[in-house]
């Protein structure tokens, strides 16, 4: 087994497809496959699933995908040290719910970075494909939130898929409003005084189940619903129309601007906001101090 081989099957997994990784790689598609059938045959595992749906790894590919990530890193550190080699791209991913404190740590990180490359990708998802990425290692980890309604659900499908559960902070349930919003005065917010308001919750696709929802108190009835797939619109919603959306109360003005404000929710409910990753991988010092990062900003909540 080779180094090389390593690195190519760590593209596919970031590819998803072996046809994707084969023109990353600038190889053909037949040579990649042969390379991954012979590490398959020198390891005696199979390490991807072949479908017609794609590939996805096997719980064994899952071990040896963790090993080979620590094996290139190392090599490419040695090389870095002995040789006088750059470091490859610094590669990182991570999907999560729809957060202004997640990105404002992924632009602190970025901002710190000493190196002249890097290819990083942050996805505001939905919260079944949120732990799909983290299952499949299209991302190292996710960001999302547990409560009492949806905690067995979650917890449930997170330990099916071998996914581990980190918690980060505790949010009071608080209310998104414009700062022009005829309650934006108010010291503390109720559902009642809600109601004649626009509820603005991001949409979840297939999996359009209460346990999804990232939007807290989901179960509760809402005389006017909108349902919008991005930040950026749900904010001109929470503008435009009056309207309101109830988060973990969290809010960047030098990202998000003054036109929008956090007024606390009236309700026992909490929000265990946290972050989640496959329990058989490695974090790479990208995602340490990503973590990091979020910490320092969560503690200041």
């Amino acid at each position: 087994m080779t180094l090389q081989q390593m690195k190519y099957i760590i593209m596919i997994v970031k590819c998803g497809s072996i046809t994707e990784a084969a023109k990353r790689l600038f190889i053909s598609q037949p040579s990649l496959s042969n390379a991954v059938r012979d590490v398959e045959a020198e390891t005696g595992i199979e390490i991807f699933q072949r479908s017609v749906k794609g590939i996805t790894l096997t719980s064994g590919g899952t071990e040896f995908l963790s090993y080979a990530r620590q094996i290139v890193e190392q090599a490419e550190l040695m090389e870095q040290r002995y040789m006088g080699k750059k470091l490859s791209k610094k590669l990182f991913s991570v999907s999560t719910q729809h957060y202004a404190f997640a990105v404002n740590a992924f632009v602190n990180v970025i901002s710190a970075l000493d190196t002249d490359e890097y290819e990083l990708t942050i996805r505001e998802t939905r919260t079944y494909d949120i732990i799909e990425d983290v299952k499949n290692f299209h991302s190292q980890i996710g960001i999302l939130y547990l409560n009492d309604f949806n905690n067995r659900v979650i917890t449930k499908l997170l330990k099916e898929n071998h996914l581990v559960f980190t918690h980060l902070f505790t949010a009071d349930p608080h209310a998104f409003i414009s700062s022009s919003h005829p309650l934006a005065g108010h010291r503390i917010i109720t559902l009642d005084d809600l109601e004649k308001y626009p509820c603005l919750a991001f949409e979840q696709g297939e999996y359009n189940s209460f346990y999804f929802s990232e939007e807290i108190l989901s179960t509760a009835p809402h005389k006017k619903i909108i349902h919008v797939s991005d930040r950026a619109t749900l904010f001109n919603l929470l503008i435009g129309l009056n309207g309101y959306t109830i988060c973990t109360g969290v809010l960047n003005h030098n990202l998000n601007g003054d036109n929008i404000i956090s007024v606390p929710l009236e309700t026992d409910e909490k929000m265990n906001v946290g972050w989640i990753k496959n329990e058989k991988s490695d974090l790479s010092q990208f995602a340490v101090s990503y973590i990091e990062e979020l910490r320092r900003l969560v503690d200041k909540i």
